[in-house]
């Protein structure tokens, strides 16, 4: 009989959040994957836990998943922690639990801490709808391509940030998204934990003389929802022409059209395309 993976959330930070259902489960586990040994280690040694460890992380999941389905299947119980927080989101234990779906093993989850989630909660920003972004990415052009396509989203959007790129990430986002607010969530749980409401433009020039420091969450607001707009798609698209004809690219050029006229981004660049 094929033994169960379970999914240990950890702390983000303070180590009291770690539950006794966590610690039990560690305890009773054959053995425990982590993302970083060294870290997991001690996790496991602050709460008196002996088990032996497995590397499962990004650079080695295609060859360390399987040896750990094998196991499983075998028998053994496995418990996945990540250096913080919830294995599988935006974590690549996703393609571990994908792999024991198809296997037939059984997964269950230890909840517990997750900054998105504990980020949200302070943010002050609508909560009944929210969408999880993770890591944008470190280059420039394809990070303000996913900003493009997100600047009509209306839900709450949430991102991680590492302090070195803070700075690039909220003048992209101000200069892309508009000065909408966001909440940034610095250290959570943790010593220096800090939560600043403002807004993107706000942000982005607070930090400018300034080093950030920490792991940051980003909550930013979603877009307005706008009034049917004034003019057709087929006249936006005329107008997206109209700038085009005088040089301007075709991104900067439907991104003007719709901030002007309140029609989709999408829609344009899409209608503008056919003709």
């Amino acid at each position: 009989m094929a033994g169960t993976l379970y999914l240990v959330a950890t702390p983000i930070g303070n180590l009291d959040d770690f539950s006794p259902r966590a610690v039990r489960t560690l305890a009773e586990a054959d053995f425990v994957a982590a993302e970083d040994t060294r870290v997991s280690v001690k996790l496991l040694n602050r709460f008196g836990i002996k088990k032996p460890l497995v590397s499962y992380h990004e650079h080695n999941r295609a060859s360390a998943g399987p040896e750990i389905l094998q196991r499983l299947l075998s028998g053994e119980t496995c418990a996945l922690v990540t250096d913080a927080g919830t294995p599988a989101i935006s974590d690549p234990g996703e393609d571990l639990v994908r792999l024991c779906a198809e296997n037939g093993v059984t997964v269950q989850s230890i909840p517990g801490c997750c900054a998105a989630v504990t980020a949200l909660a302070v943010s002050g920003l609508p909560t009944g709808r929210f969408t999880f972004e993770g890591f944008l990415s470190a280059n420039r052009s394809e990070r303000r391509a996913r900003l493009e396509e997100l600047s009509g989203e209306q839900r709450t959007m949430i991102f991680h940030e590492a302090p070195h790129k803070l700075r690039a990430t909220l003048s992209d986002m101000a200069e892309i998204l508009g000065d909408r607010p966001v909440a940034l969530c610095r250290e959570l749980t943790k010593l220096h934990e800090e939560t600043v409401r403002t807004t993107l433009a706000e942000a982005a020039a607070l930090y400018e003389g300034s080093e950030p420091r920490g792991e940051y969450v980003l909550v930013v607001g979603g877009a307005e929802r706008s009034a049917s707009p004034a003019v057709t798609l087929a006249e936006g698209v005329a107008m997206v022409q109209r700038r085009r004809a005088e040089g301007i690219r075709m991104k900067d050029a439907v991104r003007q059209v719709a901030d002007d006229t309140g029609l989709s981004r999408n829609e344009l660049y899409e209608a503008a395309l056919r003709t």
